[in-house]
């Protein structure tokens, strides 16, 4: 349809020009046979100029112009009577009349009155509005700027998401200013957040209350843009824009609020652990409580049992201790007899003892005697061998040094030899040996005294 619309345009303005064109011709034409006319009149040659004279004018074809001039309007007045409305878009009628008609045109094609009627369109697309927090090339959008309770600027960077409601168009056409977001939705959405801003201190909007201020300004830029034909699908605020000492100071202010948060948290940790160990101790308590119970029911019915059941085992029980008793009478002659078994048993140890000791000194008696006469016979014979032979008393010496001594240098006359004494007393220790007539009798004496005690 609108190619159509398109092709019917260039087709009227195309009969307009040809109207245009051929009057145009029409009059080039006459015009240029008038000054031919005129050029002849003042030659000399009078023939021409009668021939000349007698040649009619060419009219002008205003019928036939007049013919096209009326196509090409009708078709214009064709055109102007379709109105195309593209997607994405709405329309109201405006007739030159009455103003803005009521009813709204939706896109498609409409039919309107030539020279009469006009379509406004209006984007009924969504739309953003945003504001910036600070002044930023890299960013577009206005600056807006409130003041909290204590007088500090705050910049704030919002984003509006708005349309115009259809229904209402011929509403907003006729009573809003153009362009709606700039005239309309600007100044509510700065308005409101100024009017609000200074209920709020620098703090709160900052941290705890941003999200109330930011839902209680969306709330009233809705209500005050519906009663306008203006629909608001959502109000954003995206940052703050504090004074950098502001901020400075509020950031070590957060920490600290931060770390005292912190620290009362964990006291409450604390505080609800403590609790719940004095829950915890409460509860065993009652299960001790009533464990404690339980048990003494559970004694108290072992106890009923034990009574009923004494009415029964007391007979058995007498007799047990009758039986016992009997027992206990055996026992006791059975260990009589073996305590008598016993010290029997130990005289008959201690007089066999007696009679192994006995025996064990007289063989030490006799072993002792034997040993002795033996050392006196030993004794003796080693005091004739070295009265025979006193030479052997250096081969004993010898021999006794023969592990500490490799080589023993001797003086030929014997004179400074250090075993001169030794066998000096060697030779005197075998005179009196000979003197010796009885022996064993002193070693016999001394076996006696030697004998050990009989027990």
């Amino acid at each position: 349809m609108v190619a159509l619309k398109w092709l019917l345009m260039i087709v009227g303005a195309g009969l307009f020009g040809s109207a245009g064109a051929l009057v145009a011709y029409d009059v080039y034409l006459s015009e240029q046979l008038r000054r031919l006319l005129s050029r002849n009149k003042t030659d000399e040659s009078g023939a021409e100029v009668g021939t000349l004279a007698r040649r009619p004018f060419r009219p002008v074809r205003w019928r036939l112009a007049l013919q096209l001039t009326t196509a090409g309007a009708l078709l214009l007045l064709i055109t102007e009577s379709f109105a195309v409305v593209p997607d994405g878009a709405a329309g109201v009628r405006v007739s030159e009349f009455w103003g803005a008609r009521p009813g709204t045109l939706y896109p498609g094609v409409h039919l309107i009155t030539p020279l009469v009627d006009s379509i406004a369109i209006y984007d009924t697309r969504e739309q953003v509005y945003s504001t910036v927090a600070a002044e930023n090339p890299k960013q577009k959008g206005d600056l807006l700027t409130v003041q909290a309770r204590e007088g500090l600027n705050i910049g704030l960077a919002v984003s509006v998401r708005y349309r115009l409601d259809p229904k209402r168009l011929d509403s907003i056409h006729r009573n809003l200013p153009q362009p709606v977001g700039e005239q309309v939705v600007a100044p509510v959405v700065s308005t409101i957040y100024r009017q609000l801003a200074p209920n709020y201190i620098t703090r709160e909007i900052f941290a705890t209350k941003r999200e109330e201020l930011r839902t209680t300004a969306a709330d009233a830029i809705t209500a005050r843009l519906a009663s306008d034909g203006i629909i608001v699908r959502e109000v954003l605020l995206r940052d703050l824009q504090l004074p950098e000492e502001y901020a400075k100071g509020l950031e070590g202010l957060l920490l600290k609020e931060q770390e005292n948060e912190r620290l009362g948290t964990e006291q409450e940790i604390k505080g609800k652990q403590v609790k719940i160990a004095e829950l915890e101790a409460e509860a065993q308590k009652a299960r001790d409580v009533k464990q404690a119970e339980a048990q003494a029911q559970v004694r108290v019915l072992q106890a009923k049992a034990e009574a009923d059941a004494m009415q029964y085992t007391l007979p058995l029980k007498q007799k047990q201790i009758e039986q016992t008793k009997l027992e206990a009478q055996a026992r006791k002659e059975s260990t009589l007899q073996n305590a008598e078994a016993a010290a029997q048993a130990k005289i008959i140890d201690s007089k066999a003892e007696v009679e192994r000791q006995k025996n064990l000194s007289d063989a030490e008696a006799n072993r002792i005697r034997v040993t002795a006469a033996a050392d006196a016979e030993r004794m003796k014979y080693e005091a004739s061998v070295l009265k025979s032979n006193p030479m052997l008393i250096q081969k004993i010496i010898a021999e006794r040094l023969s592990d500490k001594l490799q080589i023993m240098m001797v003086p030929i006359d014997g004179r400074n030899f250090f075993a001169n004494d030794v066998m000096r007393s060697a030779f005197s220790g075998v005179t009196s040996a000979d003197n010796l007539d009885d022996p064993p009798a002193p070693a016999a004496a001394t076996a006696q005294r030697k004998q050990p005690r009989r027990p």
